[in-house]
């Protein structure tokens, strides 16, 4: 079995009991990844921070949806995801180290290709025949992996302003969210991976980078 797959059931377990003891309202180690987190945030890693990375994630409440933290949260997932030490096409919270329903997409499917926030996300329904396909993770350096996904989703959603939404996606998009909304339910990639591989490119790349955690951080 791929040694990354093998993420300690401890890990998991903890993730479950600290994912559902946890109160209502902002707690004290969220506020204090956004207030602390510098513009581009430390990305969560594999498997140092499997606690986190395994944990089920829980929706924001009415009072969270209208702080001022949850603004500056979007903040600095947006200019994490697109700062060029990390690239990527999405990001959920529980790689920053939140363990809130909110994720990040880059929407292929629309003009411009935004990158736009989804809060208290769910995948309704799973539409078509599954497709193989690449798949990386910021969260898991240097790999890649071979994932079949449903090419449409249905998904619900509240936006930042409050208003919910329903909608279809399909292509790359919708890649991107069944990926990222896997995250909130502390599942990754290589778990539905057919194959799973170094990418020699990318470990180049990232040669030098450090993955060093702040000084504050627990």
């Amino acid at each position: 079995m791929n040694p990354i797959r093998r993420t300690s059931c401890i890990a998991l377990t903890l993730g479950l009991i600290l994912c559902s003891c946890t109160p209502k309202g902002w707690t004290e180690w969220e506020k204090t990844v956004i207030e602390r987190s510098d513009s581009v945030m430390y990305v969560c890693v594999m498997p140092r921070d499997s606690a986190i990375l395994r944990a089920h994630s829980r929706n924001f409440g009415q009072e969270e949806l209208q702080s001022a933290q949850l603004k500056t949260l979007l903040d600095k997932m947006y200019r994490t995801l697109t700062d060029p030490s990390q690239d990527g096409v999405g990001i959920a919270a529980p790689q920053i180290g939140i363990n809130r329903r909110v994720i990040l997409v880059m929407r292929y499917d629309k003009p411009g290709q935004p990158i736009e926030p989804y809060l208290n996300i769910q995948i309704d329904s799973l539409l078509g025949e599954k497709e193989p396909g690449p798949e990386g993770c910021l969260s898991l350096p240097p790999y890649r992996g071979i994932v079949r996904r449903y090419p449409r989703v249905q998904i619900s959603y509240v936006k930042p302003d409050g208003t919910p939404v329903t909608e279809k996606v399909e292509g790359y998009s919708a890649i991107i969210f069944q990926h990222e909304c896997d995250h909130l339910d502390g599942i990754l990639y290589t778990d539905r991976a057919d194959t799973v591989f170094v990418n020699e490119k990318w470990a180049a790349e990232r040669q030098g980078f450090s993955y060093e955690k702040p000084d504050w951080w627990r």
